[in-house]
């Protein structure tokens, strides 16, 4: 049975859904006022990973990701650039898309826009007002009071008097308790109309936290059976969620709350706000040199596949860390699989879920999507294949792999492309794959005309410029970047 750390119990508990053989996700999606940087890669790929499994578990999946566009950020970009809100917020979802693309990120059931749902925010925001858990401050803002709803805190375990407004949350003075969160924005002067509606409160927006309980609500009902996000989410965003589904509604806003972890750079979250971030379109456009005002891009086949790897073969709760050395033993590493793979092509079958390999891929899948223990697998299966060519494990490790979203390229293709994040990468890419071939079959030439040391110096030349050959039966030389 397929087990899952729920953050709110702190515990592994068995997943019980509340339809039998069906799953309710809800994960809070991007704020899209600029690129995704590689700490958003770990969230798409770990809930991408986690809806794959849960479809291949035979569950069927409502999984939803939202879309933040309306927030201060968005404002301010559209304010400086000069451009509509809808213009900076079509601009970086496409963006975002591309991202997803080149990452083999699924896309959701269902991607909701905050900008779409304003009316059941509102409708909200009205049943909390009824109940007594929301009120109009003389900013004209409506505030929910945090010290009236009893639950509050459950989720990131701390007291009320540990608690803080949060990073997003102005404090302001009209506030009863500086702890309660803004649930509308009164509109202010020389913001642009269209981040602007009407509403019983006067002219204004929504706050941050609502637009996630409106969304959920509005798509999947409640209880969630899994609601997933960022690290950074559990508190405020998440806690306030809770406040706000549940004070409204009553009930359990969602059976298991999931959060990833960090992506750390040294000692510190990779975050916008520190600015040590790396986007994930500079790790794997072909092009580094891709300008900011173009939203989709040329990808880099084998290094957004390490990307996904470098992100997979981590557990998505650990911390993980960002280092240039650390994408390289990435490469390294995916590139061992594809050889393997080149060396013992892969027959097409079914999963054999009795061979031990595939036992220990769906333990470790089970138990808390450990994509640690499906890689380590993955590995039992290459050494099984390079030890016996005959037997199935070439075909079992790609068919697994498939299941991560890993290893589904022609292994030809994937180790013949160039990447910078292996050893002798710039000597490599100077090769065009014409030259290489061109090459390969002059050396033939010579073996042929017994003029070995031309032969040699060929291969030399070649290992040179980063590419290895191999000599298999029958005359044929394949070729791989080193």
């Amino acid at each position: 049975m397929l087990h899952i750390y729920n953050t709110l119990s702190r515990t592994k508990e068995p997943l019980k859904t509340a339809e039998p053989g069906k799953v309710s996700m809800y994960v809070c999606g991007m704020t899209v006022y600029d690129f995704c940087h590689l700490g958003h890669a770990r969230m798409l790929v770990s809930f991408d990973v986690v809806q794959r499994w849960l479809r291949h578990s035979g569950y069927q999946v409502r999984y939803v990701r939202n879309i933040t566009d309306i927030d201060d950020k968005i404002i301010r970009r559209a304010v400086d650039s000069g451009r509509k809100m809808s213009e900076v917020t079509s601009f970086y979802i496409d963006a975002m898309h591309a991202d997803e693309r080149a990452l083999g990120v699924q896309t959701p059931d269902f991607e909701p826009r905050a900008t779409a749902h304003v009316g059941d925010m509102l409708g909200i925001i009205k049943r909390l007002e009824d109940k007594g858990l929301a009120y109009q401050s003389e900013d004209g803002d409506v505030n929910y009071a945090v010290r009236d709803f009893p639950g509050y805190g459950k989720l990131s375990g701390k007291s009320l008097d540990d608690l803080r407004a949060g990073e997003r949350v102005a404090v302001a003075s009209a506030k009863r308790d500086p702890l309660d969160f803004v649930l509308w924005k009164a509109a202010k002067a020389g913001e642009p109309p269209e981040s602007k509606w009407e509403s019983p409160y006067g002219l204004g927006r929504p706050g941050w936290h609502i637009e996630c309980s409106a969304m959920s609500r509005a798509l999947l009902g409640q209880p969630l059976d899994i609601h997933g996000g960022g690290p950074d989410l559990k508190f405020p965003h998440h806690e306030n969620e809770i406040a706000q589904s549940e004070g409204a509604f009553g009930g359990t806003l969602s059976k298991v709350w999931m959060h990833c972890g960090p992506l750390m750079v040294d000692a510190d979250k990779m975050s916008k706000s520190l600015g040590n971030f790396r986007t994930i379109r500079a790790t794997i456009a072909a092009d580094p040199g891709l300008p900011d005002g173009q939203a989709s891009y040329d990808v880099n086949p084998r290094e957004a596949e390490m990307l996904r790897f470098f992100i997979v073969r981590n557990h998505y709760r650990s911390p993980q860390n960002y280092a240039p050395d650390n994408l390289f033993d990435a490469q390294s590493s995916l590139d061992r699989l594809y050889q393997t793979l080149q060396n013992v092509p892969a027959q097409q079958a079914d999963i054999d879920w009795t061979h031990p390999a595939a036992q220990s891929f769906r333990a470790a899948m089970d138990d808390d999507f450990n994509t640690s223990g499906a890689v380590a697998a993955l590995f039992e299966l290459a050494g099984e294949a390079n030890r016996d060519e005959s037997g199935p494990a070439s075909g079992l490790m790609r068919a697994l792999g498939g299941i991560l979203g890993l290893l589904q390229t022609d292994p030809a293709s994937y180790l013949q492309s160039p990447s910078r994040y292996h050893g002798g990468a710039a000597a490599a890419a100077s090769l065009p794959g014409e030259r290489i071939q061109e090459l390969i079959d002059l050396r033939a030439a010579a073996k042929k005309d017994r003029n070995f040391a031309e032969a040699d110096r060929i291969r030399d030349e070649l290992q040179a410029g980063g590419i290895e050959l191999e000599d298999k039966a029958g005359g044929v030389t394949q070729w791989r970047r080193a």
